[in-house]
């Protein structure tokens, strides 16, 4: 029985989901969205789960976007997708819907674990997770215009936020690429590897954050999206509502508790 295209497993805290699919760079047909959808789903609503990882198979590449062998996009018209919902809409030929994460109201830590090319609708996966870090063989870049199409997932907005303008510009106008030390050098990563200790490390990080209090880490993944382009009077609002939330959660009064006991706090997501 062939392996499945997206896999997902378990240690303790932390959730790894790793895109199987190392012959064909790790592309995304729709078989492999709805699994990749699936597993992110099952994250999302299991509580033992504190922190997910994404990556891809091989160190070729974490993934190239969309298997365009396999995604010819429907003759049905784009009107009737965008009023459907997401299962409808996929089926209809809008399957980029599937890569939408804000859908999943996903407030648990992703770590994006940058193994090769991360190009097109995979640099797009990659920037709407919290973390992102890479190999030295990692490269980045939304090469659509190429092919005459155009990044469909927010890739444009995202990537603007995650870099200097003229940077972000000239690499969706240009279809260039980024290399790892580009990436460390702006910001779109914070920390780069050999390939062998990629995959150790990211879960090293993950374990650590693992270790926080879970409310704490879902209230800060939230906040920081929730405030981002707010002007700073209505942030520090938001701020206060969110911090008001958790002030007498039972993991907060553990967390003081221990402090004040010495000892490591045993957090339960109450």
């Amino acid at each position: 029985m062939p392996e499945a295209s997206v896999l997902l497993q378990r240690d303790g805290h932390v959730a790894e989901i790793t895109i199987n699919r190392p012959d064909a760079l790790n592309a995304l047909d729709v078989d492999a969205l709805v699994l990749l959808r699936s597993h992110l789903i099952a994250c999302r609503d299991d509580r033992d789960v504190r922190v997910i990882i994404v990556t891809g198979a091989g160190e070729r590449a974490f993934c190239v976007g969309s298997d365009l062998k396999r995604s010819v996009p429907d003759e049905r018209s784009y009107a009737e997708a965008m009023v459907l919902g997401d299962e409808q809409s996929v089926a209809t030929g809008n399957y980029v819907r599937y890569l939408m994460l804000h859908h999943l109201q996903l407030w648990k830590p992703l770590i994006a674990a940058v193994n090769g090319y991360c190009v097109g609708g995979g640099l797009e996966l990659a920037l709407q997770c919290d973390l992102r870090v890479a190999s030295t063989q990692a490269s980045f870049g939304l090469p659509e215009i190429k092919v005459g199409s155009f990044p469909g997932v927010g890739g444009v907005p995202m990537l603007l936020r995650k870099l200097p303008a003229a940077i972000a510009m000239k690499l969706m106008l240009t279809a260039d690429r980024l290399d790892a030390r580009q990436a460390l050098h702006y910001g779109l990563v914070s920390d780069v590897w050999e390939p062998a200790d990629l995959l150790p490390e990211a879960r090293r990080i993950a374990q650590r954050i693992a270790a926080n209090g879970p409310l704490a880490a879902a209230a800060l993944k939230r906040l920081a999206q929730d405030t981002e382009g707010l002007p700073l009077s209505a942030a520090y609002d938001l701020t206060e509502h969110f911090f008001g939330m958790l002030k007498n959660s039972q993991d907060r009064i553990e967390g003081r508790r221990a402090f004040a006991e010495k000892r490591t706090p045993n957090f339960v997501g109450r």
